[in-house]
C-alpha cells in the first residue's frame, strides 16, 4: 500500500522485494484454498493494498479455473503498473484471469463492496495499519476467506550478529509503531496479534504460518536496500543512534553488497475461512 508520495521509488522497492516475498509465502497454506474455491463458477479475488499486483502474480497461476481480479489501493500509478503486470496471467490449468482497479482507501470499505469476492488477500499490509484500521478491514472481511500474507512480527537475525543489531532492531520496532498524522498509532509488528484477536471478536478461526524472508548472497541487492532502510528508520526514530552506528552501517553495508550479510527478516501468514 503506497501513500502515492513517491510511486516510482515504491515500484523500485516492490520489484525488488517480489521474489523474495515469493520464496516466503507459506506455501501449505495454498491447499486449503484451493479445496474453499473449487467449484464450478468463476473466483473472483479481491486484493487490499495490491501495490503493483505481486500477491495476483504469485497465486494466479497457483489456483485453477478462470479468475477475476479486483486491486485496490491508493496510488493510481502503482494500479496502472498492476493491471498492466498481470495481463495474461493465466491459472493453473489455463484458465483466464481478468483484472480491474478501484482507487480506494481500504480502510473504508464496507461489506458491499466485498460482496462478491471469493477471497480477500493483502500482502505486506497488516503491520501499516492501525488498531482502528484493522478492527474496520477485520469487520468487513470476516464473513470471507482471507489470505493475509508477509506481516512483520518484530524478529530480525543478521549473520554474522553485532552488538548493536538489537538496538537497532529495537528501535526500528519503535519506528514501526510510530503515530501516523490524521490515523494513529500503527501497529507495526504487533499487527499479527491485534488482526488475530479482532477475527476472534468475531467468531472467526485463523490458521497461522511464519513466512521469513531469508535473505543471502543470492539477493545481496535486496540486502543492502533493506539493511538500509533498516538502519535508517532506526535513526530516524533514535537520532542518538546516528553518530554510534555511521561505522557499523558502514561495514553492514558493504558486506551486504558483497553478499557477506545474511539475513533473516520473520513475518506470518495468515487464512481464514477454508475449513
Amino acid at each position: 500500500m503506497s501513500d502515492g508520495d513517491d510511486s516510482d521509488a515504491f515500484a523500485s522497492w516492490l520489484r525488488l522485494r517480489e521474489p523474495a516475498d515469493a520464496a516466503a509465502r507459506a506455501a501449505d497454506l495454498l491447499a486449503p484454498v484451493r479445496r474453499r474455491l473449487a467449484g464450478d463458477g468463476p473466483v473472483v479475488i479481491h486484493d487490499l493494498g495490491a501495490g503493483t499486483g505481486s500477491m495476483g502474480r504469485w497465486l494466479a497461476p497457483r489456483l485453477s479455473g478462470p479468475q477475476h481480479w479486483v486491486l485496490y489501493d491508493r496510488d493510481p500509478g502503482l494500479l496502472e503498473r498492476a493491471r498492466a503486470a498481470m495481463a495474461g496471467l493465466a491459472t493453473e490449468g489455463g484458465g483466464d484471469v481478468t483484472v480491474e482497479t478501484r482507487r480506494a482507501d481500504i480502510t473504508r470499505l464496507s461489506a458491499a463492496d466485498l460482496a462478491d469476492a471469493s477471497l480477500v488477500t493483502a500482502s505486506a499490509l497488516l503491520d501499516m495499519l492501525t488498531a482502528e484500521e484493522v478492527e474496520r478491514i477485520v469487520a468487513v472481511c470476516a464473513a470471507r476467506p482471507c489470505l493475509f500474507t508477509l506481516s512483520v512480527v518484530g524478529r530480525v537475525e543478521l549473520t554474522p550478529t553485532d552488538p548493536l543489531d538489537a538496538e537497532v532492531a529495537a528501535a526500528f520496532d519503535d519506528h514501526q509503531r510510530r503515530v501516523a498524522a490524521g490515523r494513529g498509532a500503527l501497529l507495526g509488528p504487533d499487527a499479527v496479534a491485534a488482526c488475530l484477536a479482532a477475527f476472534a471478536r468475531h467468531g472467526v478461526d485463523v490458521r497461522t504460518r511464519p513466512s521469513p524472508w531469508r535473505l543471502g548472497p543470492d539477493r545481496a541487492e535486496l540486502t543492502a536496500e533493506w539493511f538500509t532502510g533498516w538502519l535508517g528508520a532506526a535513526r530516524e526514530q533514535r537520532p542518538e543512534l546516528t553518530t554510534r552506528t555511521t561505522e557499523y552501517g558502514r561495514v553492514r553495508r558493504a558486506a551486504a553488497r558483497a553478499g557477506r550479510l545474511g539475513v533473516l527478516v520473520d513475518h506470518c501468514d495468515l487464512l481464514t475461512g477454508c475449513g
